[in-house]
């Protein structure tokens, strides 16, 4: 539950510094790579619990951004 509620206030917090959607989906997609780097160096080092929360968390933030493109790319057009 830890590694999940700091992920999703990591992803929530990066995702509000978009002010388009382009620039929404390449924060998410870098927040995420930042924090697959922490969930890895968790697992290998610290809590494997909290690398579990932190990449289920991070595969979803990832999941809404790309639904966002998605539905971009369908109403108005490819956003990147």
């Amino acid at each position: 539950m830890a590694g999940g509620g700091a992920a999703a206030a990591w992803m929530l917090f990066i995702g509000l510094l978009g002010t388009s959607t382009q620039s929404y989906v390449w924060l998410t997609i870098v927040a995420a790579l930042v924090a697959a780097g922490c969930a890895l160096a968790l697992a290998r080092f610290g809590d494997r619990g909290v690398a579990v929360g932190v990449a289920i968390v991070t595969g979803l933030a990832l999941s809404v951004a790309m639904a966002v493109t998605l539905q971009r790319w369908i109403t108005t057009g490819w956003p990147l």
